[in-house]
């Protein structure tokens, strides 16, 4: 078997480019905000981050996961080889379009961003209405609802829906973290489980529905631009619901295991997320606080978190983390407690939080890229496909 195994299943090239991406985007939107480099007017530059933290890095771990998990799901192949090399180079040409927006015509931009989202769906679609996985058709919806929310990101470019510019990355968050909620319900109880041996875990399928939901109700409430008492009861009713749902998850089984603490770690600042939000909908907390706690909190500790077992378990190896993979996933955690925290330390020290938020974010999944590169790239020790 050849040495190079990074187009055998979705996760590898996905998860690859989800990191390195990760490892540069953000210092690099630092030099954005101080001025010192710009990618042109098509999307302002805090538009513009958070367009490619939601509809770049997030979609890539979500391409990563559910091409992967579909296979499994289903017994079929999604994409491999020329395939999956199509769908990366499709993400790549959003991620350029944009790196390159001052240079191309706004038609182009938004052509070569919106074009990923919707082969992603056609791909996982194939595989689960063929095998008619009812279960998982809800993944197609999601898919389709995060586009539409980019979709509004680049109307509100262009000028046909201004409010949508902003509006449309809010949405698109609210939508990963349904993902997390639809997701992480399944794999965090069933690892620890697994992991531990506890027979007291388990899931709780009306809190299950109950957070799945309410989070649903607020993502209405976002596309048409809800606030207020109203907002904050759904969002504080979801943080409760979201936050019970784990309490037999097992979490206390978890120290000296990264790989797992990881999970709960990361999933815990969903409910956090969403309280804080609750408290932003009454004027009672910044509101960047809360979104924070939702992006880089849950989103990149989940996913930072996700990608190392995954790509330690379905390339056949040991699902030990190692002292430097723990050390990436305290980093991610570091910096999420930096960039909330930004939100009240005295202005004069808002921009060094934002620096020491970026490094710490930036050397975690330089680290992943540095540990689990190689292991992404080549093929399994054992020999087997995948």
């Amino acid at each position: 078997m050849g040495r190079f195994a990074l187009f055998q299943k979705g996760f590898r090239p996905f998860f690859l480019l989800a990191a390195v991406f990760a490892a540069v985007i953000v210092p690099l939107w630092m030099v954005v905000l101080s001025g010192k480099l710009s990618f042109g007017s098509y999307l302002g530059p805090i538009a513009w981050h958070a367009h490619e933290m939601v509809f770049g890095f997030s979609a890539a771990v979500i391409a990563g996961f559910l091409l992967t998990a579909a296979s499994n799901w289903t017994q079929r192949t999604t994409a491999t080889g020329l395939h999956l090399a199509a769908l990366c180079a499709l993400w790549v040409a959003g991620r350029t379009a944009l790196f390159s927006a001052a240079w191309l015509p706004g038609a182009a931009v938004m052509t070569l961003n919106l074009v990923f989202l919707p082969a992603l769906a056609i791909t996982l679609a194939r595989p689960l209405l063929a095998a008619s996985n009812k279960r998982n058709y809800a993944f197609i919806g999601l898919l389709a609802a995060l586009w539409l929310a980019q979709l509004g990101v680049h109307l509100g470019a262009i000028g046909v829906a201004p409010t949508w510019q902003q509006r449309g990355s809010i949405v698109g968050v609210d939508i990963v973290i349904l993902v997390i909620l639809l997701v992480g319900g399944r794999v965090i109880p069933f690892f620890t489980k697994n992991a531990t041996q506890a027979p007291a875990i388990e899931s709780a399928p009306r809190l299950d529905r109950a957070s799945l939901g309410g989070m649903s109700l607020l993502t209405l409430f976002d596309v048409f631009a809800v606030d207020g008492a109203l907002a904050a009861l759904i969002c504080g009713l979801t943080a409760l619901f979201a936050l019970l749902r784990a309490r037999r998850w097992g979490a206390q089984y978890t120290r000296g295991e990264p790989l797992l603490w990881v999970l709960h770690v990361g999933y815990l600042f969903l409910p956090i997320g969403l309280a804080l939000r609750s408290a932003s909908f009454l004027g009672v907390l910044p509101s960047s606080a809360a979104l924070h706690a939702l992006t880089a909190g849950c989103i990149g500790t989940l996913t930072i978190g996700m990608m190392s077992r995954v790509a330690l378990g379905h390339t056949g190896r040991p699902l030990q983390a190692g002292r430097w993979l723990g050390a990436a996933f305290g980093l991610v955690v570091l910096a999420a407690l930096l960039r909330i925290g930004s939100a009240w330390v005295p202005e004069g020290l808002v921009l060094s939080a934002l620096h020491l938020a970026s490094t710490s974010w930036a050397l975690a999944f330089l680290i992943y890229v540095i540990r689990l590169g190689g292991v992404l790239i080549g093929p399994r020790p054992d020999g087997r496909p995948g």
